[in-house]
């Protein structure tokens, strides 16, 4: 497909292709759907495997994040970002030229810290435009958003359990967490303080380590963190890890975390879930909490608000799992349909202004 037949699928109202030799930058910006606001997503740093890889994970980030906000009640559109390159390399010059393509929208586009940037690459961005988020807290930003998503996700997680389990107690539970990078590590420290028993996973054995001294976590070498006995399993790195090589190994009830984009083939393994009878929430209503930090942050809210805002994850869960259920759809299915509804409601009222 050409890019504007794939924006034409997915629904996609502009694509920004940005380069600059000087500094290595190229990168490319997505904008879904500013219907309910300015498009606000973060700025990924990933070492794709080709243009096509890139173009595809911010097209499918950028609808992602549309959904996340409408579904949250925010009043925020749909946009992502990625550079491609090396995460081990970075420096001032490719930030802040990235920076100057996001001003050149003119606010259309917001843009935030995402996998493999940090608060110090937003501070570079943000010496450009003042359309970033989650920048220094000395320069008026918020900050890093990973608690706030990790507390919405621990949240979203009571929630899973009280449909499907009957509680929404942690005390006792068995969490496997995929991923203990930034989100991950504060789900697991949340998890950890509420009673719950850790089961870790992760490429970085830093990270590994850093678990099992704080949280007392067991550690599941590779792949065997998808088959470990739990009663939640909570991706938080890399999305696509929920597919038809790793599902018929899930022993898990429940899957909710934290990553983007966990399923590879979000009709077709949605399906898979349900067919199972295992209860997935959906990745962008439960990981709301991040896009909340950043709204409180343009709002100039403080952080208790957003983490306040990051406890209705739980309610937004609840509704999702209830509405699929009534349907009889996946929750995949059900959430968008929230999201889509919310959508049109507000298209409507901005007709009924002309």
């Amino acid at each position: 497909m050409t890019v504007f037949e794939q924006m034409t699928a997915m629904g996609h109202e502009q694509v920004l292709m940005c380069r600059n030799d000087a500094v290595g930058l190229r990168a490319i910006i997505a904008i879904h759907d500013t219907t309910l606001g300015p498009a606000l997503g973060g700025c990924r740093l990933y070492d794709y495997g080709s243009e096509e890889d890139a173009l595809r994970d911010v097209l499918r980030l950028s609808r992602g994040m549309t959904y996340k906000a409408a579904v949250s009640g925010l009043d925020l559109g749909g946009g992502k970002a990625v550079i491609i390159g090396d995460p081990s390399i970075k420096s001032e010059a490719l930030f802040r030229a990235f920076g100057r393509h996001v001003h050149s929208l003119g606010g259309r586009y917001v843009t935030a810290e995402d996998m493999n940037t940090n608060v110090e690459d937003m501070n570079w961005i943000a010496r450009e435009t003042p359309h970033v988020c989650g920048h220094g807290t000395f320069a008026g930003g918020s900050g890093d958003p990973s608690p706030v998503t990790a507390w919405g996700v621990f949240h979203g997680i009571r929630a899973s359990l009280e449909v499907a389990l009957g509680s929404s107690d942690v005390s006792g539970r068995t969490i496997a967490i995929q991923g203990m990078g930034n989100v991950g590590y504060h789900l697991g420290r949340f998890l950890h303080e509420a009673g719950a028993k850790l089961i870790v996973g992760d490429i970085n054995h830093r990270n590994l380590a850093r678990a099992v001294e704080d949280f007392g976590a067991t550690v599941a070498e590779g792949d065997d963190i998808y088959a470990a006995e739990c009663d939640v399993l909570a991706p938080c790195a890399v999305g696509g890890i929920i597919n038809r090589r790793t599902l018929p190994v899930v022993r898990a009830p429940i899957i909710a975390g934290g990553a983007n984009n966990q399923l590879e083939d979000e009709v077709g393994d949605s399906e898979l879930l349900r067919e199972k009878g295992i209860v997935y929430a959906p990745d962008y209503v439960i990981n709301a909490g991040g896009l909340m930090s950043v709204n409180a942050e343009r709002h100039g809210w403080p952080a208790t608000k957003a983490m306040a805002d990051a406890e209705g994850v739980y309610n937004n869960v609840k509704r999702v799992l209830h509405r699929a259920q009534a349907d009889d759809v996946s929750t995949i299915e059900a959430s968008n349909r929230l999201a889509e509804a919310r959508i049109e409601a507000m298209a409507g009222l901005q007709r009924l202004r002309v």
